[in-house]
Formats: structure tokens, C-alpha cells, sequence
């Protein structure tokens, strides 16, 4: 599962044995009037099959809806990468927010305001982490991204899931790794590592799915 407002080819690049895993991406689906996580996570889990051996992987806030779809099925492996296990590993800004209820006035017009900057004098580093922005996030329905950010400030998980695989970057910026405990730090690892540190996901993935550890 992406991170929020983002498609599934952030996946592109993870390869894994044919033989051993088949990959289904998922996608993001346009909430329900007032739908809790809770009922969307219920409603996504729908699409699983269920008489298979599920692993769920979530990025970032997939990563927090991957934990929630968890209670609704038989996960062999849940891992989150880039992510939050409870509301305590949430960033001082981001409880701030929940705490002000400033969240419920951000501006939500993501993409549309990219758009518009795109067409500023900017710096080739500026337009092409622009353009990776527009190629990897894609959902910039308004109602979706006023319920994705409330869902993520106002996240109540207070307890870690049993068994979770959380692997976490030690440069990112979105959930600071002072505030993360018990993970598997990947050293310069950003909020976006699934796309630039894939080989490191590509060797070590399938061993975590099948055993929950890297062998040291």
C-alpha cells in the first residue's frame, strides 16, 4: 500500500522471487461520507484473498492503514516501511495539529499547487523533485486528502501490533526516527527510501517475509 495521495508504482522497482511471492498493488479508493479508518481499512481488506498466505506492506500512511486492515484478516507478515506503529511515534507537529485542530484548515489542492509552481523560474533540482512528485502522486481528489490527513494526525493507536515489521530511514523528515522505537534502520534513508534504496528492499524483503528477521 503507497503513502497517502500516492499510486502504486512507488513499487516499481521491488522485485521479488516469482516463484515464491505474487505482488498485488493496491490502490487508494475515495472514502465514504465521515468513513472511520477503522470501516475504509475493513472495506480494503475486502479486496484480499483470503485463502492465501497474506503479507501486507505499507508506506508512510499505507502503512498505517496496512496495521488496520490487519485486524480484519489472517496476516502471515505486516510490515511498514517509512511509518508509524502508534499515535506515539507521531512527530510534535503533527500532535500539534490534532491537539489545535489546525489540520481541518490546511489546503488540500496538492497537485494543483505543483502545477502552479512548476511554471516558476526554478532550479533544475527543485523541477526535477517536481516532477517526481507528479509522477508518484496521483490521488488529488479534495474530500480524499482532508479525510487522509485527519486520519493521520488523529491516528489513536496506542499499543504496537504484535510481531510488526517496521523498517524506518535514519534521515526521515516526515516521522523523525527519534520519535521510533524497535526498528530496522536503514542508514540515509529518507522518507522516500522505497523508491531510491530498493536493492536494500529487494535482498532483504524476502527473508523478512519468510523468517521476520535479517540473519546477521
Amino acid at each position: 500500500m503507497p503513502g497517502m495521495a500516492a499510486n502504486p508504482t512507488v513499487f516499481e522497482r521491488i522485485e521479488l522471487p516469482k516463484e515464491e511471492f505474487k505482488i498485488i498493488w493496491l490502490s487508494w479508493i475515495i472514502p465514504e461520507k465521515e468513513e472511520s479508518l477503522s470501516a475504509y481499512a475493513e472495506r480494503m481488506a475486502e479486496q484480499i484473498t483470503k485463502d492465501e498466505s497474506v503479507v501486507l506492506i505499507g508506506v508512510s500512511f499505507g502503512g498505517v492503514l496496512v496495521q488496520e486492515m490487519s485486524k480484519y484478516l489472517d496476516v502471515k507478515r505486516l510490515i511498514i516501511i517509512s511509518s508509524v506503529k502508534t499515535k506515539h511515534e507521531l512527530p510534535k507537529r503533527m500532535k500539534f495539529a490534532r491537539a489545535t485542530g489546525i489540520y481541518k484548515v490546511l489546503p488540500t489542492g496538492l497537485l494543483n499547487y505543483i502545477t502552479h509552481i512548476e511554471k516558476l523560474p526554478l532550479g533544475d533540482l527543485i523541477r526535477k523533485r517536481l516532477k517526481l512528485y507528479q509522477q508518484y502522486l496521483s490521488v488529488n481528489d479534495k474530500d480524499y486528502l482532508n479525510w487522509a490527513i485527519q486520519e493521520m494526525v488523529c491516528w489513536n493507536q496506542d499499543q504496537a501490533i504484535e510481531d510488526i515489521i517496521h523498517i524506518h530511514g535514519d534521515e526521515d523528515l516526515v516521522f523523525p526516527i527519534k520519535n521510533i522505537e524497535n526498528s530496522i534502520v536503514i542508514p540515509k534513508g529518507t522518507h522516500i527510501m522505497i523508491l531510491v534504496k530498493y536493492k536494500w528492499f529487494n535482498k532483504h524483503l524476502p527473508e523478512l517475509i519468510q523468517k521476520g528477521k535479517i540473519a546477521s
